[in-house]
């Protein structure tokens, strides 16, 4: 059956139509635009919430810095809150045996400390990294006994990581021991000795720096 030029004409334009819709079906979409929420990155407060309740930082949780035997070490512990104030005397009866008892071990040596109302400076000498943090754990745990069974709790007492100075130097060590001695006088207004400060030595010191100082 032979089709009409307007039939040929009818079904070309059909074609036609088909294929601009399949085309249109086909054709990549758009990109959609979005806009950027305003939480997530760095900002103040970010970040898993400590969990003593804390709002600072505290001690940055990064590999310690490696230890000499030849240098000394100026260490801090901050305690937890509701620890009471360490410089009163119920406080330094407790803390006193503590310091004493883990004052020399294997590979750690106290030289010397100063108690303050919520932290401790203490001048350590250790054989290496390993060594100082054995002797600082070891003494952080009858720390916390002690001023634990003076509150009658439980739970922790130190609370952050202590930070650790690597004194290099002889101007350092001298520096860090004045630092020991005068720190309560800058904070309480304290003339004369610090009856809280150590004069001498809780374990002889084995370092040329620290034996030229104490």
């Amino acid at each position: 059956m032979k089709r009409s030029r307007g039939d040929l004409a009818f079904f070309g334009w059909r074609a036609l139509r088909r294929r601009s819709m399949l085309f249109k079906m086909i054709r990549r979409p758009r990109q959609q635009s979005f806009e950027f929420t305003r939480w997530g990155g760095k900002r103040k407060g970010a970040g898993r919430p400590r969990k003593d309740g804390r709002k600072d930082k505290g001690v940055p949780h990064l590999p310690r810095a490696v230890l000499a035997a030849r240098f000394p070490v100026l260490a801090t512990w901050r305690m937890a809150e509701g620890v009471w104030n360490l410089r009163s005397r119920r406080s330094f009866r407790a803390l006193a045996p503590a310091l004493y008892a883990g004052a020399e071990r294997e590979g750690f040596r106290l030289v010397h400390y100063a108690i303050l109302g919520n932290h401790i400076h203490l001048l350590v000498e250790a054989s290496d990294r390993v060594g100082l943090m054995r002797g600082m754990q070891g003494l952080g745990v009858r720390v916390a006994r002690r001023l634990n069974r003076l509150r009658g709790r439980c739970g922790r007492a130190v609370a952050d990581r202590y930070h650790a100075r690597i004194l290099k130097t002889p101007t350092e060590v001298r520096h860090a021991r004045r630092y020991l001695l005068t720190n309560a006088q800058k904070h309480y207004g304290i003339e004369g000795p610090d009856e809280l400060a150590s004069r001498v030595p809780l374990a002889v010191p084995q370092t040329w720096l620290l034996r030229r100082v104490c």
